[in-house]
């Protein structure tokens, strides 16, 4: 395991979520797209459920797409202000089928609040273990999807199989011509 499984996860979650708004569509529509995201990513603590809790949501997208964008100055900086912003105080906490691990909110804060705290102390981890290249864009021309790569020899280019799959066989039939 590269990091922490909070941290995986929350790189995972971060980059979903940044995901939901890629080529002119928008995979969080509505309450119950982000209540599906909510449950998929085991988000806990309190929820709205409503329209502003939605927005709020939607509206994290461009600031987390950005830490795939910047260099490590960068992130270092938009990750401090994150986490100021939020008013962020790590301590050690377990629920459910996790043991310990580090949330940087009270279950009380606003969901938004929380995924932009979990990601940002996520970033934390990959910048002071030097792994930022483990961020990048998904390599297929027609995609613009970020991933995070977790594999052992670094190698992942693509952010689906889909994509994957899609370029190689465009490859395949150039050859062939």
């Amino acid at each position: 395991m590269l990091f922490a499984h909070d941290t995986e996860v929350a790189l995972g979650a971060a980059a979903a979520l940044v995901n939901t708004q890629q080529r002119g569509s928008d995979e969080l529509r509505d309450l119950a797209a982000l209540e599906a995201f909510v449950e998929q990513w085991g988000w806990t603590g309190s929820r709205r459920s409503d329209a502003q809790e939605l927005e709020a949501v939607r509206a994290l997208r461009p600031r987390l797409r950005e830490l795939w964008e910047l260099d490590e100055a960068g992130v270092v900086a938009q990750v401090n202000r994150m986490l100021r912003q939020a008013s962020a105080l790590p301590q050690l906490v377990t629920h459910g089928d996790w043991g310990y691990h580090l949330h940087a909110t009270t279950p009380q804060v606003p969901l938004a609040d929380r995924m932009v705290v979990e990601a940002a102390m996520a970033f934390v981890d990959v910048v002071r273990q030097q792994e930022l290249q483990r961020l990048s864009v998904c390599g297929a021309d027609d995609c613009e999807d970020v991933l995070v790569d977790l594999s052992k020899n670094h190698s992942r280019r693509y952010c689906s199989m889909s994509c994957a799959n899609r370029v190689n066989v465009a490859a395949f039939r150039a050859r062939r011509r």
